[in-house]
């Protein structure tokens, strides 16, 4: 098999070497790291305001300028509901894609460290430590890859240890670095600037609603637009809007061209995903035609690994934590 570039740095990743532990520093005190994950980054909080900004604008122009003024109280009340509801969803999806931690740490990636750790109850203790920075604060903790930490884990002959240069921490595998998140995010799908985080491991299903929704409210208000032009074509402009006709034209035409946008970009990102799930590889490891050393599942293993085991209305729910359960029996051990 030839040795692409990828696959040479992973090989350097391998060397002793390369880990420079002496070059990490301690990760931060506990006191020192907040509750919340929120990225603050300009470009990321802007596209997120106006996001949600967007979807307002549209909420406004459904509401005010073809419902309200409709003669037709049932159809005014049934799409009203419909529309706001799954306006209310794509935000919420939004709001738990971008303050959830993308980040997540399984039982086997638990005992993955654990064997590397065996015959030291001093390095069982510096894993534990490590596993709940992980699980209490979410990502993959900075400066961790130090001295005594890697000693504790007393590595044998094959066994193999990761290290980002970057953030100076021992990142478990098919983690990859964000220059924005400035961490090591397990299963990184891509940094998406409108939700202001990257897509992970603990948040792509949250991604995957808010891609859904965004795009069902999209055709939803291309529909009503449709129908609205035909009845103020047929009515007088004067009686089908509470606004002047020039400027209910043009907050349509704005609406049409947004939805028309959106339709399109989260029908292709939601697709991308969907496919991304089932194959169980992400963009980044798509895009740079990395070796799997994973074990491979069948689809609907995947599609449960993501969305919480077993099926249920659940899955549509960005209230709802996905429970992998025994989704995934075999994850992906250091």
């Amino acid at each position: 098999m030839m040795i692409t570039p990828v696959h040479r740095f992973r090989d350097i990743e391998r060397t002793p070497e390369y880990l420079q532990p002496e070059k990490c520093v301690p990760p931060p005190s506990r006191a020192s790291l907040g509750t919340m994950w929120f990225i603050r980054d300009g470009c990321g909080i802007a596209c997120a305001v106006v996001t949600w900004m967007l979807v307002f604008y549209a909420d406004f122009v459904v509401l005010l300028v073809m419902l309200v003024p409709s003669r037709d109280y049932v159809y005014s009340v049934i799409n009203g509901t419909l529309f706001n509801t799954l306006a209310f969803l794509a935000l919420a999806s939004h709001f738990r894609a971008m303050l959830t931690d993308p980040v997540m740490i399984s039982y086997a990636m638990f005992h993955g460290f654990f064997l590397l750790s065996r015959g030291s109850f001093f390095g069982l203790f510096l894993v534990a430590v490590f596993l709940f920075a992980c699980l209490f604060f979410g990502a993959v903790p900075k400066g961790n890859a130090t001295k005594e930490f890697i000693e504790s884990l007393q590595l044998k002959p094959g066994q193999v240890v990761y290290k980002c240069p970057k953030c100076c921490s021992i990142k478990p595998d098919r983690a990859h670095h964000c220059s924005v998140c400035k961490r090591c995010i397990r299963k990184m799908d891509h940094h998406c600037p409108w939700v202001n985080n990257c897509v992970g491991e603990n948040n792509q299903k949250y991604f995957v609603l808010f891609t859904m929704y965004i795009a069902l409210i999209s055709l939803h208000a291309l529909i009503m637009v449709g129908f609205h032009f035909l009845y103020c074509f047929e009515e007088d402009w004067t009686k089908c809007s509470s606004f002047s006709p020039p400027t209910t034209v043009i907050l349509l035409i704005l609406l049409c061209f947004e939805a028309l946008l959106f339709l399109i970009f989260t029908s292709v990102m939601f697709g991308t995903q969907v496919h991304s799930i089932c194959t169980d590889e992400t963009g980044i490891e798509q895009l740079k035609k990395e070796e799997r050393r994973w074990a491979k599942k069948t689809k609907w293993m995947n599609m449960k690994a993501v969305f919480g085991h077993p099926f249920s209305i659940a899955w549509l729910s960005p209230f709802a934590t996905p429970d992998q359960g025994k989704a995934d029996p075999y994850q992906y051990v250091v």
